[in-house]
């Protein structure tokens, strides 16, 4: 096995080669590669996006990726299920047990909810339980992959090179890069959004100035990496919601060097610099956004990545948790570890819960309780981490997530006790 070289960077260009002399000086595609790799572009924006929209990267490979057999279509299992009616109603799950047999990365995504729009937007929302590594490799033509641990490290081998995750980490693949995740744990589990909208990217942060929320120099691209693997090898893809599968003779994990700005990553949360008041009240949860997928409307997101990390809390003479909203975006919560501040139980790591838009909530009775008695003092808020994909797009729960026993039927219950405090007389 070659040593990688080092990655260098220049702006959001990279450039990498697992074998001196892979990458090709001055041309993107020369007549004939002086080591004999094909040269094949894959892109992930269309090409003639303005220039700082454009994600593409050139692959430098054994064999071309358009060397393969017809794709079949295989069992779907619990992926991409039917959508149940658009309801109002906030919901609420448990974490979901490990699958009672073996199942890999892919045969262990269970879709929750997803957004019925147009292609190229939208997002689905997926669970993940894997006990087994993937013997198969994986890709997804409908969008980009978010992977949220909550349980166990994940170890992908892509395209591109190898990256680790753990949980209080994400991990990012692009649309239609190709995949396999071991478990170095033995199993894993943990959430999935898939983007199918404009691709990912760090919001911009106007008054806030150059510094703060998630930096540039913290995420993390891998280093060129190949397999020479002369052996039958399984290729499924995700497309238009269902799975196909054909069979190659070779590992397609064969790309010797690559350059470009389309590239798998990973960040780790524990880097984000979250800022918040320091007077009184508190900002907008926009406050805590990751990364952002933007839509043809200014400000407003296909898919906002926020998180809840451990912060200090010192705003004086204000209602300190979530306040009571309504908003016209979809919220998926999800926990990673610790205790959410806005609910006192019930909200258990590796659980969810869904608040379509315009639904009213906020925190429950007892944390609302809790906050109006409680003196105020600078407070370490420790411990927790949890997260939303927040999106435009309706998101409809899957029937098979209605189902689940782990579905919470008195979730609205967590309000009662939220009773008349006005004091005033009449009108």
């Amino acid at each position: 096995m070659n040593t990688p070289a080092m990655m260098s960077g220049f702006g959001n260009e990279f450039a990498t080669e697992a074998v001196p002399g892979a990458l090709p000086e001055g041309q993107n595609s020369p007549q004939r590669h002086p080591l004999g790799l094909y040269a094949e572009q894959v892109s992930g924006t269309p090409f003639t996006v303005p220039r700082r929209e454009a994600r593409r990267t050139w692959l430098y490979r054994l064999r071309p990726s358009a060397a393969h057999p017809a794709y079949r279509r295989i069992d779907n299992g619990a992926l991409g299920a039917p959508l149940a009616e658009p309801t109002p109603n906030r919901l609420r799950w448990d974490p979901l047990a490990m699958p009672d047999g073996e199942a890999d990365f892919v045969a262990g995504l269970f879709t929750l909810a997803a957004a019925a729009d147009a292609p190229g937007s939208g997002v689905s929302v997926h669970l993940y339980r894997a006990n087994r590594p993937m013997r198969r490799v994986f890709w997804n033509a409908d969008g980009e992959l978010l992977v949220v641990p909550q349980e166990g490290r994940l170890a992908f081998a892509t395209e591109l090179g190898r990256l680790a995750v753990a949980p209080g980490e994400i991990a990012v693949i692009p649309r239609g890069i190709r995949f396999r995740v071991d478990l170095p744990d033995g199993k894993a589990r943990g959430y999935v959004c898939e983007n199918h909208g404009a691709v990912l990217r760090l919001p911009d942060l106007g008054p806030i100035g150059a510094n703060g929320l998630a930096n540039p120099r913290d995420f993390r691209a891998p280093v060129a990496w190949f397999e020479q693997r002369d052996e039958p090898t399984e290729l499924v893809q995700k497309y238009h919601g269902a799975l196909w599968a054909t069979t190659l003779g070779h590992s397609p994990l064969d790309v010797v060097a690559w350059h470009g700005n389309l590239a798998p990553y990973t960040y780790d949360l524990a880097r984000f610099m979250a800022i918040n008041t320091v007077s009184f009240d508190h900002c907008d949860p926009s406050i805590f956004t990751v990364l952002t997928a933007p839509t043809d409307t200014p400000g407003t997101a296909n898919l906002d990545f926020v998180i809840f990390p451990p912060r200090w809390s010192v705003a004086e003479h204000s209602f300190r948790p979530p306040w009571f909203h309504r908003n016209v975006m979809n919220e998926f919560m999800g926990l990673v570890h610790g205790a959410y501040d806005g609910k006192r139980g019930g909200f258990l790591p590796g659980g969810a819960s869904l608040h379509p838009m315009m639904s009213a909530h906020g925190p429950d009775a007892a944390v609302t309780e809790a906050a109006m008695a409680v003196e105020l003092a600078p407070q370490k808020i420790g411990n927790t981490l949890a997260f939303m994909f927040e999106t435009r797009a309706l998101l409809r729960p899957t029937l098979q997530a209605l189902g689940l026993p782990e579905l919470q039927p008195e979730y609205d219950a967590v309000w009662n006790g939220l009773d008349r405090r006005f004091t005033g007389g009449s009108a």
